[in-house]
């Protein structure tokens, strides 16, 4: 950033104490002037384009810990701020969720959040954040916007002069919450005390952090646990079977959200207790009863869904999602892992994933519907089109819809159109700004989506479209492959008198799935030629060299040359391409009606004859140097007889290599398989040679099989 000074020119950061509050006091002013609810100062360090926290105001700073160093170019809002030198606004958890994948994880919660850079004109400092309970509006008012700016403003202009004066402006202690009239400061501590003690349910307060700084009698009493041993301890640290993530996350969710929350808990051995959380700017306050009408943990699910429903996807449960849809390779790969994965977490029945292209969107894949003629009324369907799947992709904005009335009441075209489901979410997938399709979730029951479930939904949403982005691409190359594979190969083999001839081709599992192996079998002139070859690596330019490689083969046996001569010939012409790949090669000269063959060899597997008594000969040839390497080779030929019935096995070195198998092993196993059935059908019997190889999951090489049977002639 050209704004950004340069490291000596920068506010220093340390983790010394500073003795004058300059960031707490302009903090607290800038939180009271707009009544937020919590709030932090970043300094930008000195050594590194990174934002380190400096003080932080209404909450424990372990809320923020996976932000207490913020890189420059990380996705984050305070970051964002700095780099664009404005105020960012997150109006709540969707937009948390769609713009802050990684926050929203973390935080799925309802506040809203504001970042602005600390800078003046020519230097930058830092920057501030500060939020809202979800309550706040959908948009920050204009006496909020200015009051942020003149703030910030005005502090950095206090860093630039502490700068001027050597003063190095340094971390500070946290901020605590501003005190608040309490009951005891009203009443009396005594009358207090007496008053909640009086009450037939627990009542205790926890601070910021989780602690317990009173407790009545009631509570020790429903906890089974003396108010001694609770006081200054976290409540599920103090009570061995509140030590649940979920319940510490109902804790975070009430003081991020300043909402009431609620959950159950099992007692052991079979009483359930009812905490209700009050949140306030300065704690918590928590009631504590016993609860009726609970007879088993499915009613306390219930229960805790009245009161205030948990996330049914934990950060745990998306981690592991994430991790599963980076290994989805293709498109079906993300379709299965979705309706495998995140279904069955989020309670959905059905699922329909759509991709867009040109204006339209595709069905890309269903999950749950018996009838696929459901699903079929999405395909093809523009962009434009009035339906929640169409909508939510072009706006961008996840669409959640609770019941079918609801439903059709927005989409009245959805009337006609009834897919047996009762509630629906539909989540736009966004990649880097682009539209790649829309998910849509189908909920057997009406299904509320509370504000944490849509947030996470939303999250989800994110990872899913950024694996189907890779997926559309891998699978797009995928096609490309073998389209270009399919272009450089013969897609059939010509009748030849006295010959039957059958092919196999396997790309490799890893890597594009594209070769340099080829093969082709030539009638020119009355005169039939058989090849079969191998150019290194497999890629596109291995690819693309072994089609120059078959088009030159067939060219120099279509003007007559010999066999030698056309191996010579391929090999200069390989040289005076200037390519660092080499290639091996197998060329034959066949003569159906002598019942022989004339064959020249350039590094290349020696290839298998059969004889008519079931008996496999490796042919051991004569030949010269792999193609590419030396000019002036030569390739001397060798003629091999070809009687009726006999079959001769050309093949690449993909058939017989697989890690840890002895070569000589391998070819040894090949001619027996060619033995036992040789006598097949040719097609059958080339299905059954690469059958092994087709099979195997991580095939590091390709595989090309050209067979070659003599038959009488017609």
């Amino acid at each position: 950033m050209s704004d950004v000074p340069a490291s000596g020119a920068r506010t220093t950061v340390d983790t010394a104490r500073m003795g004058h509050p300059l960031l707490s006091l302009a903090l607290a002013a800038m939180m009271d002037d707009v009544q937020a609810h919590s709030g932090a100062v970043y300094l930008l360090a000195h050594d590194a384009p990174v934002l380190e926290m400096a003080v932080m105001a209404g909450l424990p700073r372990s809320f923020a810990a996976p932000w207490e160093r913020v890189s420059l170019s990380a996705p984050a809002p305070v970051s964002e701020a700095v780099r664009e030198r404005r105020l960012v606004w997150v109006n709540g958890e969707e937009q948390m969720a769609r713009r802050y994948p990684r926050i929203a994880v973390v935080l799925p919660y309802p506040f809203a959040m504001a970042a602005l850079p600390v800078a003046t004109r020519d230097t930058t400092y830092g920057a501030v954040f500060l939020t809202w309970p979800g309550s706040h509006p959908p948009e920050l008012s204009e006496r909020e916007r200015d009051k942020l700016t003149s703030a910030c403003d005005r502090l950095a202009i206090r860093l630039r002069r502490a700068e001027e004066e050597g003063r190095p402006v340094l971390p500070e202690p946290d901020l605590s919450a501003p005190s608040t009239t309490t009951v005891a400061g009203t009443l009396g501590t005594v009358e207090a005390a007496r008053m909640v003690a009086r009450l037939p349910y627990g009542m205790c307060a926890l601070d910021l952090h989780g602690r317990i700084t009173f407790a009545n009698a009631a509570t020790a009493e429903l906890l089974g646990i003396p108010v001694s041993a609770l006081l200054g301890m976290q409540l599920w640290a103090s009570v061995p079977w509140l030590n649940d993530p979920a319940h510490e996350d109902r804790y975070r969710a009430a003081l991020m959200s300043q909402h009431v929350t609620s959950f159950m808990a099992l007692k052991p051995p079979g009483e359930w207790l009812s905490f209700r959380l009050y949140p306030g700017t300065n704690g918590l306050s928590v009631r504590i009863s016993r609860a009726r009408s609970v007879a088993s943990p499915k009613s306390a699910a219930r229960q805790e869904d009245d009161d205030g429903p948990g996330r049914l996807v934990t950060i745990d449960h998306v981690l592991a999602m994430a991790s599963a849809l980076t290994e989805a390779v293709g498109v079906q790969d993300v379709v299965e892992l979705v309706a495998n994965e995140i279904m069955p977490a989020v309670g959905s029945q059905a699922l329909v994933m759509l991709g867009s292209r040109a204006g339209r969107l595709h069905v890309l894949g269903q999950h749950g519907y018996t009838d696929p003629h459901l699903v079929e009324r999405f395909d093809g369907m523009p962009l434009s089109a009035q339906t929640p799947g169409a909508r939510a992709l072009t706006a961008g904005v996840p669409a959640f819809f609770e019941s079918r009335q609801q439903l059709e009441h927005l989409y009245p075209v959805r009337q006609s159109t009834p897919d047996g489901m009762g509630a629906w979410a539909y989540l736009p997938l966004i990649a880097q700004g682009q539209p790649v399709g829309t998910c849509v979730l189908g909920y057997a029951d009406p299904h509320p989506f509370p504000a944490e479930e849509r947030a996470v939904l939303t999250s989800l949403s994110g990872l899913i479209a950024q694996a189907l982005q890779r997926a559309l691409l891998y699978d797009a190359k995928h096609q490309l492959a073998h389209g270009l594979q399919a272009a450089l190969l013969p897609h059939s083999l010509p009748s030849i008198p006295g010959i039957d001839a059958a092919s196999r081709y396997l790309p490799a599992t890893r890597g594009m799935d594209i070769g340099g192996d080829f093969f082709d079998l030539v009638l020119s002139h009355g005169r039939a030629s058989a090849v079969i070859g191998d150019v290194q690596g497999h890629n596109v330019t291995a690819a693309g060299l072994m089609g120059q490689i078959r088009t030159a083969v067939r060219a120099y046996t279509t003007v007559g040359q010999a066999p030698e001569d056309v191996m010579s010939s391929t090999n200069r012409l390989l040289i005076d391409l200037g390519s660092d790949l080499f290639a091996s090669c197998l060329y034959l000269r066949l003569d159906p009606a002598h019942g022989t063959a004339v064959m020249a060899r350039a590094g290349h597997p020696p290839p298998l004859l059969r004889r008519p008594d079931g008996r496999v000969k490796v042919l051991d040839l004569a030949g010269g140097p792999l193609l590419g390497i030396d000019a002036s080779a030569t390739y001397p030929t060798t003629e091999v007889a070809l009687s009726e019935g006999s079959v001769l096995a050309l093949y690449t070195d993909g058939l017989i290599e697989s890690p840890g198998v002895d070569i000589e092993d391998a070819l040894a196993d090949l001619g027996e398989r060619l033995a036992t059935t040789g006598n097949r059908p040719l097609e059958a019997l080339a299905d059954g040679l690469v059958r092994e190889t087709g099979t195997a999951e991580e095939r590091s090489d390709d595989v090309a099989l050209l067979l070659l049977r003599a038959v009488a002639m017609g």
